[in-house]
């Protein structure tokens, strides 16, 4: 990949977002660029991590297996993300394991990189305490989705979370911009395929729900607007 290119995708990275060109190309130098195919383990959960990854076009999730074997989704992380700091921040193992979903190629920074980006740009201090918080937001706001009983209820707390992070809106409603399988979803709420199946037909008919021919699901006004009849 052309230093260019490596350029323009890390602009577009929040991380990064408020670096300049300058800042951008010595930061480039750190880098170790790798290709991950659809489903390649990148981490495994429980290994001992020395770098942190950047998603520079591509998608990857982070699992964790139940007792039972059941896979569990905890995060989705796709163009522009990153994933592996907390290794690096505390020297712990990693807590999850990471796969690509789709063909990936990432940017890796190696610990003593990360240190000497850290220690010397301030805004890259802030701008990773900022991405932090929200993502401990998110934690909450997971514990609370999986403590409800009512399956609906699951589905439509993800799907708000969800246009958080990725929705774009607009006069017809809220898309959701990142493709998301039902069996996705299923792992992200902890219920089975069928059941996430069953409730999203249940809204594209009602049409609370569409989903869009790239398969982005957009949340009408109808769902965004009305509550839940439990």
């Amino acid at each position: 990949m052309q230093d260019n290119s490596k350029n323009e995708f890390l602009k577009k990275a929040e991380l990064f977002s408020s670096f300049t060109d300058n800042e951008i190309e010595q930061l480039i130098s750190k880098l170790i660029i790798k290709k991950f195919k659809k489903l390649e383990t990148i981490l495994y959960e429980e290994d001992t991590n020395e770098f942190m990854y950047i998603i520079l076009f591509g998608k990857v999730k982070a699992v964790r297996m139940t007792e039972d074997g059941k896979e569990i989704i905890l995060a989705v992380h796709q163009t522009g993300d990153f994933f592996g700091e907390m290794s690096l921040i505390d020297s712990k193992t990693t807590p999850a394991s990471v796969i690509a979903t789709e063909d990936s190629l990432l940017a890796i920074i190696s610990k003593k990189d990360f240190y000497s980006i850290l220690l010397v740009q301030n805004k890259f201090m802030v701008s990773l305490l900022k991405i932090l918080c929200g993502r401990l937001r998110k934690c909450w706001d997971t514990i609370q989705l999986l403590n409800f009983n009512n399956a609906s209820q699951r589905t439509k707390t993800l799907l708000l979370m969800l246009s958080d992070e990725y929705g774009k809106k607009s006069s017809d409603g809220t898309t959701l911009n990142i493709k998301l399988t039902h069996q996705d979803i299923a792992e992200m709420t902890g219920m089975t395929r069928e059941t996430v199946t069953r409730i999203l037909d249940k809204w594209q008919k009602t049409g609370e729900i569409t989903v869009l021919k790239n398969k982005f699901i957009r949340l009408n006004p109808s769902f965004l607007q009305k509550e839940l009849n439990i």
